[in-house]
């Protein structure tokens, strides 16, 4: 599973088209919006606030099937038949009814390819407000490209997925298109026929009934915004000028193949550490190196907490902090279990209490190891990740793990300190990380 955006994406030339249908939002069935949802939505209707899947299909099918198959999942998951509205009042989401929908042929600009096509579809529709917020898209391959599979495309508003709903999405379509089992195990996830699985608005209701966090929850987020100036953690190197968002730079990087990636395991393994905490050592290291800094970032963690959401669609998906003070890598694995513990209560009360902006220069890290996830896309389908492309003024890196070693995507403000900043710091990380992968596993670590 591939890490890219839609400007780099792996996309044949060919036939754009799209299978869109109508959500009318239902004045009198109003639903509670999550925190999470409530700030994402709350920034305004815009272009490149989506995320998709892609995937090939095994052959062909017809129209009337593939838009069965997506039917089929828009009537499992309750997230997608909701509309989000602005109101004085701030965010509002109400249940929505959908149509049966409708095919259409996209036709590319003069010069342009049928990926900058895709792209300006998703932005024109895949959009915060918009009715809804989600599309599939499929390209059928020109005569003249090698593979003749159709490429489909899943693409949606953040508010509605996280990267595991999409992978769902794209299990449940690809079962009904080629067959069970076509993409993976069958049996990891719920099949179509399966029970409906549990509204993402059931997860909003039961953390808002969640009791108050621990007082010492609530105190650690105050050491960490205390130490932010009130604000979110800070990337701690230059990013040249941030005052205002501008256009990214998105690198995409192969840290380690399969066997390296073993390597690292082995080596995590002797120190009684995921590979997680052993990446997070070097990272923790590299800044006290180069910036004599602590390693704190925002960290995304996944709040599927309970068997019911596991096959559920939605934004399952909150912050934490990573707050790591010592690069020992037993030191980091405690922090992982801190920040899970942060990010497992609910954030409105805490931050109504005590506040918390996202800076200019906010440091986000995000971890996923796709083969812990239940559900598998093979990778003779070519399945891909893929994300919107929207100006910036923060760094985030993504680390993901899967069967082919260890990748990363970085994306940072473009601008000629930035640039220089963020592409020798990368250099260096992914040196060190290799290094450790390339030492024997019961090798002291090196002399910090």
């Amino acid at each position: 599973m591939r890490l890219t955006t839609v400007a780099q994406m792996a996309l044949p030339e060919g036939s754009l088209q799209s299978f869109a249908v109508r959500a009318t939002p239902d004045p009198t069935r109003e639903l509670p919006v999550s925190f999470d949802q409530s700030r994402h939505v709350g920034r305004g209707d815009r272009a490149g606030s989506w995320m998709a899947v892609s995937f090939r299909l095994a052959q062909s099918p017809s129209h009337a099937v593939l838009a069965d198959a997506w039917r089929a999942a828009i009537a499992r998951h309750g997230t997608l038949r909701t509309v989000f509205s602005a109101a004085e009042s701030g965010v509002r989401l109400h249940e929505a009814t959908v149509d049966d929908g409708v095919w259409r042929e996209h036709e590319a600009s003069p010069g342009a390819t049928t990926r900058e096509a895709l792209h300006a579809l998703l932005d024109a529709e895949c959009r915060p407000f918009a009715a809804p917020s989600y599309l599939l898209a499929m390209v059928v391959p020109s005569p003249a490209e090698p593979d003749p599979r159709p490429v489909v495309v899943l693409a949606s508003d953040h508010a509605h997925v996280d990267m595991w709903s999409l992978l769902i999405l794209a299990h449940e379509v690809r079962s009904r298109v080629d067959g069970e089992g076509a993409g993976g195990d069958a049996t990891s996830a719920a099949a179509p026929a399966d029970p409906l699985p549990a509204a993402f608005v059931d997860h909003t209701r039961a953390l808002a009934a969640m009791p108050e966090a621990p007082v010492e929850v609530i105190a650690h987020w105050e050491e960490i915004l205390r130490a932010g100036g009130g604000a979110m953690p800070v990337f701690p190197l230059s990013l040249g000028d941030v005052s205002t968002p501008s256009s990214a730079i998105v690198e995409v990087r192969d840290v380690l193949d399969v066997s390296q990636l073993a390597r690292l395991e082995e080596q995590a393994r002797a120190r009684e550490v995921r590979i997680l905490p052993l990446v997070l050592s070097e990272l923790a290291q590299l800044f006290r190196d180069v910036a004599d800094a602590p390693l704190r970032a925002v960290f995304p963690v996944h709040s599927r907490n309970e068997p019911r959401w596991r096959d559920s669609v939605g934004w399952y998906i909150t912050n934490a902090v990573l707050d790591v003070g010592d690069p020992a890598p037993a030191s980091c694995a405690a922090a992982v279990g801190e920040a899970v513990r942060l990010g497992a209560f609910p954030l409105a009360p805490i931050f109504d209490r005590i506040g918390g902006t996202e800076p200019p220069g906010m440091f986000a890290l995000s971890w996923l190891d796709v083969r812990r996830l239940p559900l598998r896309i093979e990778a003779s389908f070519e399945p891909q990740f893929v994300s919107a492309e929207l100006p910036t003024d923060n760094l985030m890196i993504w680390f993901i793990v899967n069967d082919d070693g260890l990748h990363l995507r970085c994306r940072y403000p473009s601008n000629a300190v930035a640039r220089a900043t963020v592409s020798s710091w990368l250099d260096e990380l992914t040196n060190r990380i290799a290094t450790v992968a390339r030492a024997e596993p019961d090798e002291p670590p090196r002399p910090r």
